[in-house]
């Protein structure tokens, strides 16, 4: 599939409340995403250093946009805002 790659990339830890909300959302609204699970030491985590300036996870990497960001609250609300309707969805509640 060339040309069929997501433009968004998450960077993600294994069992990371805050990284399993982003991909909630991301997968609410139907957004194509590739996962790069980072490494779970914070003084190890270099490539996520390098591509959000924090060695911070979960961080997202829109090529779409251009939007690199960390810190799940901001990659919520970037996401809804810029590919949902702004508004926001109901997080683990019953409809």
């Amino acid at each position: 599939m060339t040309g069929d790659e997501p433009a968004i990339t998450l960077y993600r830890l294994q069992a990371c409340p805050f990284c399993e909300r982003v991909v909630r959302v991301l997968d609410e609204l139907d957004l194509a995403y590739e996962s790069r699970f980072v490494e779970p030491m914070h003084s190890d985590r270099n490539v996520v250093k390098r591509i959000s300036g924090k060695r911070t996870a979960p961080a997202v990497v829109d090529d779409e946009t251009g939007v690199t960001m960390s810190e799940s609250a901001n990659i919520v609300d970037y996401l809804r805002n810029t590919y949902g309707d702004g508004s926001e969805a109901s997080e683990g509640g019953a409809a």
